[in-house]
């Protein structure tokens, strides 16, 4: 039986836990605290007459009733972020948080450097990235938004291919100096090699030495993208770098360029029932304009 007249602005919450499927991410989305977050649940369900969610110990899951009114709910906040974003230039109304996903090398030596931008453009949202080296899981609502080397293979995900980037074998100047010279992949058997320890490569993409040299395994292993840039710099060996991150570093010498080079993709992945909500619309849209005309970037140069 209804106690209450109906809030329309708790229709907000319960989007948010339909979504996030916990008070406490709801919270941090909204930004607002669980208690919050659960007497705005309540105060609906009170309103309604209806018993929206189920509380288990994983979390808020809808009721038949909950799925009834999740749809309904959707498109009035469509419609309200329409208005607002016409309103005011398409930035009213974006707040709470949206956290992004990435690889080391995406994540640390491209996008932290530029992501200031959207926060600069929406002040009421608060930008989260994690560039830890491992999968993701954007069915259990680890982030909103992953860029990763490998589409998910299943699922209800929004998958698009952001840009195409290129791998080449460095040396430091002065570790080549030293070696016997490299005519061939032949000669890399003499070399010591940098790259990822074998049992953390959490994605095949990242598996790169078989595809330079067959059996070729890195004597120098180390789980971050960083700390192979600054071995590879002291001397301690050959590296396979991306060469958007190699550009920068004047030391380091691609060997045998036109014959040894790997091709890898980043791919911008969004569960589709968050995709159309603002901060994940408007980040996946920041996204695609940030890799616009950024491809002789990625690919680099064999000179």
């Amino acid at each position: 039986m209804r106690g209450t007249s109906l809030n329309w602005n708790d229709l907000r919450f319960f989007l948010a836990v339909a979504r996030a499927g916990t008070i406490s991410l709801a919270g941090r989305r909204t930004g607002t605290d669980h208690a919050t977050v659960a007497r705005r649940i309540a105060a609906l369900e009170q309103a309604l007459g209806l018993q929206l969610f189920e509380r288990n110990p994983r979390g808020y899951e809808l009721t038949r009733h909950g799925e009834d009114i999740l749809a309904m709910a959707n498109v009035m906040e469509t419609e309200a972020i329409r208005m607002e974003e016409r309103a005011a230039g398409g930035r009213a109304g974006i707040s709470g948080a949206i956290r992004i996903s990435a690889p080391e090398g995406f994540g640390n030596f491209f996008l932290a450097s530029r992501i200031g931008a959207l926060a600069a453009a929406y002040p009421g949202l608060s930008v989260e990235m994690i560039t830890i080296q491992q999968i993701v899981a954007l069915s259990r609502r680890e982030a909103d938004i992953a860029v990763t080397m490998t589409p998910p293979p299943a699922g209800t995900f929004i998958v698009e291919q952001l840009t195409d980037y290129r791998l080449f074998v460095y040396g430091a100047r002065d570790y080549l100096a030293s070696q016997p010279p490299i005519r061939s992949r032949d000669d890399l058997a003499g070399c010591t090699f940098i790259g990822y320890v074998d049992d953390l490569i959490f994605t095949r993409a990242l598996n790169y030495l078989g595809e330079i040299r067959p059996h070729l395994r890195a004597r120098v292993q180390n789980s971050s993208l960083h700390a192979q840039l600054v071995a590879t710099l002291s001397g301690a060996g050959l590296c396979v770098l991306p060469a958007y991150i190699a550009r920068d570093e004047p030391d380091l010498v691609a060997v045998l360029p036109e014959q040894l080079s790997l091709v890898r993709s980043y791919f911008m992945v969004a569960d589709a029932d968050m995709a159309e909500t603002s901060q994940v619309r408007l980040t996946r849209r920041f996204l695609r304009d940030l890799l616009e005309g950024t491809h002789d970037f990625f690919m680099g140069s064999i000179e």
